[in-house]
């Protein structure tokens, strides 16, 4: 993640004037210093990924980690939650195309990576109609085809699925609700007064979680059908998490986000072990990818945040406080670079289509299971070093392996492992595309 500055503070960081923050382990920050005294002298005004790409994830507010640990940051926490808003509205309106039991093709190119992002921008716009927390998908999709519409009416009829709707409505009023109430409790004067109506607003999130949470929601529903639904429960996490920064618990904002990480791993990984077709890879391995490279790369950052805030004295947290409140650092809102991103195709997208030419659905899943759950990687590391030993292929070594590509161990562990039945010679061939 690579945080940009305004031009005095970048040249500053250039020249050696100024040295950028990092955390105890090295988790770079969004600060910056003056290396003669050691005071902070700006905030980023803007982040994006190693690509120079901004951040734009699916749940995760990413103008959030800009204002963490700054318990006084009303306008930056309400914008974050207006995005979690917007991003749950449209996360769950797809959850109606996808409907409850096995998505076709059709179905899920609807509500694809790329064209969720698009619905989501439609919505921050107020563009879209939105019900109880469901855009409007036949204004939304108009353009998708008759067949399309017509799936969408079948799923509105659908008995189950009416009840997992009613379920999602009743929970997400709840969660409007706790927003719109954070939202009163910022213009309060009192801070007794705001801390205890920050705290009724959490227990409303809480029981809304409690819902998005439900089993029931998930039973009979396809692997990608399961992980919208988890997004959503990602997303009410945050906003809990938010009402702890505000009252300045930081430790609690950190336990949170450590647990919430740990849940987009397991979530991410149980939807990829009931992954049993291309079609539902080709949902899956773009919106997994971004998952990875967006929303935990922004969660991991506001985790370092927070526990970087914890060390620091008063005073430095009063500067900092101080410092935004008068406006003298105003991070850029991702919007405009958002909407022209969203004109091309995603990256991730791209990605899939390039692997595929190199390997095959096992594979590709599995590389994906290494990204969410790096363990699995040593474990395909140790059999394809005793594979290689018995087949005789000295060239192998822990150290190569190491520098290879997730979808090169992929698909030197399928190699061996299907090399070792009767299966066809095209297949093999197939898989040493490495």
């Amino acid at each position: 993640m690579l945080f940009k500055f305004r031009p005095e503070i970048e040249a500053g960081i250039q020249s050696g004037k100024f040295v950028q923050v990092f955390s105890r382990e090295g988790e770079p920050l969004s600060m910056a210093r003056e290396v003669a005294t050691g005071r902070i002298v700006g905030h980023a005004i803007g982040v994006t990924n190693s690509d120079a790409i901004p951040l734009n994830p699916l749940a995760v507010a990413p103008q959030l980690m800009m204002g963490a640990g700054h318990p006084y940051q009303e306008q930056q926490a309400l914008q974050a939650m207006k995005a979690l808003s917007a991003s749950v509205q449209t996360l769950q309106a797809t959850t109606a195309i996808i409907g409850v039991g096995v998505a076709s093709t059709l179905v899920l190119s609807a509500v694809s990576l790329w064209q969720t992002l698009k619905l989501r921008q439609e919505v921050k716009q107020l563009r879209l109609e939105v019900k109880d927390g469901f855009i409007n998908l036949e204004q939304a999709l108009h353009m998708q085809g008759k067949e399309i519409l017509q799936h969408i009416d079948r799923v509105a009829e659908d008995v189950e699925f009416r009840n997992h709707r009613t379920i999602l409505a009743r929970a997400y009023g709840l969660f409007a609700k706790a927003l719109s109430r954070v939202q009163s409790a910022l213009n309060l004067q009192d801070l007794s007064t705001r801390n205890a109506e920050i705290t009724a607003a959490r227990d409303m999130l809480f029981q809304a979680l409690s819902d998005y949470d439900n089993e029931q929601l998930l039973v009979g529903v396809c692997s990608a059908g399961n992980l919208r639904r988890r997004e959503c429960v990602w997303a009410i996490e945050q906003a809990i998490i938010m009402t702890f920064q505000l009252q300045s618990e930081y430790q609690a904002v950190s336990n949170r986000l450590g647990l919430l990480r740990t849940a987009i791993h397991q979530d991410c990984q149980a939807a990829l072990e009931s992954c049993n077709s291309e079609i539902e890879l080709e949902f899956l391995f773009p919106e997994i990818t971004r998952i990875y490279g967006h929303d935990l790369a922004v969660i991991e950052s506001w985790q370092a945040h927070s526990d970087w805030y914890q060390t620091l004295p008063s005073h430095e947290l009063k500067f900092l406080s101080s410092m935004q409140s008068a406006g003298l650092e105003s991070p850029s809102t991702p919007d405009e670079d958002e909407t022209n991103l969203l004109l091309a195709m995603p990256p991730e997208q791209i990605l899939y289509n390039e692997y595929k030419k190199r390997s095959h659905f096992a594979s590709l899943r599995k590389q994906l299971e290494f990204l969410v759950t790096p363990d699995l990687r040593q474990e395909c590391e140790l059999y394809i070093i005793k594979q290689a030993e018995k087949a005789g292929f000295s060239a192998l070594s822990v150290e190569n392996l190491q520098k290879a590509s997730h979808l090169a161990i992929a698909n030197l562990y399928f190699y061996f492992r299907l090399g070792n039945d009767s299966q066809e010679e095209s297949e093999r061939r197939v898989l040493l595309k490495i």
